[in-house]
């Protein structure tokens, strides 16, 4: 038996968000910069997002990225992000485990006690900072593309409930933010399955009722994920909050979200409630936690916007090849609506 492909795959996880990492096996992908590279792999290679990430490979909950050479003079590496239903611009959690697995394998060189790296995301550079002890990274700062509001405190009309308040924010992914107050949630695992009918619910209305553009790039893609805000409370002089993002086609983030986190702290600056330099402790529904910090303040187009730095801690749980049997029928893969709650 031949393999029709064959991939080398890096298993790893970022404060719990699944993000394997493919070293191997890809080839060529056309395009001069990572954006490029997301249009390419959409358009003509996307069996390969099938295949790791859906049945019978994958799972629902999973995440990857195909680390790829930048023509960028500043970058390091580059990366593009693979999810279930999309292919994002930026992911925190997901270049977190890229960052970590491209210094622990050796892809590139670590230096202790402070690795610096530059990768190049679809959404742009992402300047990475990872702190390293015995050959392991104990921390991944990254310092993400900026975040703005495009919509505040706007009503949609929700099938199943009725009018609600929501904002919507762009962190690397755009987000419906709402209260989880206002839907009766506190965000505690066994609501977890109600948080995902809810949020898909909101994302939807949003996405029909509100209209979004990226103001530097069209082709990124609108509203496509909900999160539910927890209370604020200040501990130490800190922020303190925990949230849950709803990702399609419907489960909890086991992260705090990278790109959620990025949305909360644009949403707090514009409320007043956060400045420059404040931290934000953000806790994840699984109880993991990113340190989230406003790094400053930015233009896009004419929004205004803050420079988010987001930290976590990844770590790799495996090493494998991923093979493509010539005759499985399931080449591509395949979704169960029983927990993708909608074939995809």
């Amino acid at each position: 038996m031949r393999f029709r492909k064959v991939l080398s795959v890096v298993d790893c996880h970022a404060e719990g968000e699944s993000g394997k990492v493919i070293v191997g096996g890809v080839g060529q992908v056309p395009g001069k910069t990572m954006f490029d590279k997301r249009l390419h792999l959409e358009a003509h290679m996307d069996d390969i997002r099938k295949m790791v990430l859906f049945e019978p490979r994958g799972a629902v909950w999973h995440n990857a990225n195909i680390v790829l050479p930048s023509d960028h003079p500043d970058a390091d590496m580059g990366y593009v992000i693979l999810e279930t239903t999309e292919y994002p611009a930026m992911s925190g959690s997901n270049t977190m485990c890229v960052a970590t697995v491209l210094l622990e394998t050796g892809i590139l060189p670590m230096s202790e006690p402070v690795t610096n790296l530059i990768l190049e995301s679809p959404a742009g550079l992402i300047r990475v900072r990872c702190e390293c002890l015995d050959g392991k990274v104990t921390s991944v700062r990254l310092v993400n593309q900026p975040a703005f509001c495009y919509h505040r405190d706007s009503s949609i009309e929700v099938p199943g409930l009725g009018t609600v308040r929501v904002d919507i924010v762009y962190g690397g992914m755009t987000y419906t933010m709402v209260e989880a107050a206002d839907l009766g949630f506190t965000i505690d695992p066994s609501e977890a399955r109600d948080l995902c009918e809810a949020g898909q619910k909101l994302k939807a209305a949003a996405a029909e009722q509100l209209a979004v553009e990226h103001p530097e790039n069209s082709e990124i893609p609108g509203i496509t994920n909900t999160e539910f805000m927890g209370p604020l409370r200040r501990e130490n002089g800190q922020l303190v909050s925990k949230n849950c993002v709803v990702v399609s086609p419907g489960r909890c983030d086991r992260s705090p979200c990278g790109t959620g986190s990025s949305a909360r702290l644009a949403l707090l600056h514009a409320r007043g409630v956060m400045k420059g330099g404040e931290t934000l402790i953000h806790e994840s529904i699984t109880g993991s936690k990113f340190t989230c910090t406003i790094d400053g303040l930015a233009k896009v187009g004419r929004y205004d916007a803050v420079v988010p730095v987001i930290s976590g801690q990844s770590w790799i749980t495996g090493f494998y090849q991923m093979g493509m049997d010539p005759t499985d029928p399931y080449q591509t893969g395949f979704t169960v609506a029983d927990t993708w709650m909608a074939n995809v």
